[in-house]
């Protein structure tokens, strides 16, 4: 039969090395492998399990920021790869626009050229 007060002990123990987690385990090896008046059998080198799960919740924790990190990165270059995407259409657009600024601009001269060669006709033909 287990022993009530390592089971606190272990409890307590467990808490402050583990938190919640950490304190169920602590409690139930202190109550199942407790021994002594001492209340704080599960301290006992082998019998704590209390570290162990510890590092596994470390390590669970670790894999899981790894995989954000690497969530992240893949995040990362794909804003990217649309930024660059982006950027060159915008740039195709802006060359696009000055190429027909620059069409519009020689329309614009080749009707004034036009208009003074029609003046100059007129004033030939009508015999000014």
């Amino acid at each position: 039969m287990g022993n009530l007060i390592n089971a606190v002990g272990g409890a307590i123990t467990g808490f402050m090395t583990g938190g919640p987690v950490g304190a169920m385990a602590g409690g139930v090896g202190g109550f199942v492998s407790g021994g002594g008046p001492s209340g704080m059998g599960n301290i006992a080198p082998g019998t704590d399990p209390a570290p162990a799960i510890s590092q596994g919740m470390d390590r669970a924790y670790e894999y899981q920021n790894l995989l954000m990190q690497g969530e992240q990165l893949r995040h990362q270059s794909a804003m990217q790869v649309q930024s660059q995407q982006f950027n060159e259409v915008q740039d195709e657009r802006s060359e696009q626009m000055r190429e027909m600024n620059t069409l519009r601009n020689v329309a614009m001269k080749q009707r004034e050229a036009d208009d003074k060669i029609v003046k100059e006709f007129i004033k030939t033909a009508g015999g000014e």
